[in-house]
């Protein structure tokens, strides 16, 4: 079997993307009428929608780059351009985002304010996880949505305390002995790199430098952490957790995206071993024991601090 090089490979890459781009463009532009531009029908239109030339006057690009652009030539494009095409056409974000992996151009999406709230589906779902502990996290660690072993392993008193349901928060700020995560110092460098590397999509926006700005000051910590400048990207990790109830429990942690949640992912942690298993069904049986206990506390703060700190 002939070897394949990493150069064919890019080269059939990119000669199969022209025409997905050509016919995408033409298909785009079918669907864009002149009324929906502001010009006039005009007379013997034979096309559904737009003109090249028309596109090509309301991007403000020239009329042959445009249409070489949709023919599928090798012509080099910048994200202004395609940004203009865009508007031009009306793309919806995941359009645009297509439009530009077709285009071979490093797509950067527009800043988002980031979730806030969840629904009814998504706290079904990690409700029926129980008694595995499962929560809801965007991309800054604000706590969204629990189900109770969460709250029972996490939101214990000394956590409530902090007032603020965001994990970091919380871990930098309680003392380590009323910590409810064991290993502060393995687990703690790896969470601020994961929060770095999904602060490169927001660098200068007030609310993620406002929070990074206060948590440093809270937590000199924090600050060293932040100073290294680590990046890694979530992923599955063992945790040990202390409940005073029930003593120690290992626990593996696996993030899944939430489709219509951006920046958002469902932390599930499974137990590592027998004894863990055996501790969170004591800890499930505690908790139907105590009901109704500090658990519905712990719920309201968190919808009324999301309630309260809407989105930027």
């Amino acid at each position: 079997m002939k070897d394949v090089t990493t150069g064919d490979v890019t080269m059939r890459t990119t000669q199969r993307r022209r025409p997905e781009l050509a016919a995408f463009l033409r298909s785009r532009r079918a669907r864009v009428t002149p009324a929906d531009v502001g010009m006039p029908p005009g007379l013997r239109r034979r096309t559904p929608g737009l003109r090249r030339e028309e596109v090509a006057q309301l991007s403000g690009v020239g009329v042959t780059w445009y249409t070489w652009l949709e023919q599928g030539r090798p012509i080099n494009a910048s994200a202004q351009v395609l940004d203009a095409v865009a508007r031009t056409l009306r793309l919806d974000p995941p359009e645009r985002e297509h439009l530009y992996r077709l285009a071979e151009v490093p797509f950067a999406a527009a800043p988002e304010g980031l979730t806030r709230t969840v629904g009814p589906e998504v706290q079904g779902i990690i409700d029926a996880l129980d008694p595995l502990a499962a929560v809801v996290y965007n991309s800054r660690y604000d706590i969204l949505a629990t189900n109770g072993t969460y709250r029972d392993l996490f939101l214990v008193p000394s956590t409530l305390e902090t007032g603020v349901p965001n994990v970091l928060w919380v871990l930098f700020t309680v003392a380590e002995e009323t910590s409810p995560v064991v290993h502060r110092e393995r687990e703690l460098p790896v969470m601020v790199a994961t929060l770095r590397s999904s602060y490169g999509r927001h660098v200068g926006e007030p609310a993620w430098e406002n929070y990074i700005r206060g948590l440093s000051s809270a937590s000199p910590y924090f600050a060293e952490l932040w100073a290294r400048g680590a990046v890694t990207p979530p992923g599955p990790r063992v945790k040990t957790f202390r409940h005073e109830a029930v003593g120690e429990l290992r626990m593996t942690s696996q993030s899944l995206s939430v489709d219509g949640m951006p920046e958002c992912r469902i932390v599930v942690y499974t137990p590592e071993d027998e004894e863990a298993r055996r501790r969170l069904a004591l800890l499930k049986e505690r908790r139907q024991r105590l009901w109704p206990p500090t658990d519905r506390g712990a719920a309201e703060i968190i919808r009324r601090w999301n309630a309260e700190n809407p989105a930027p």
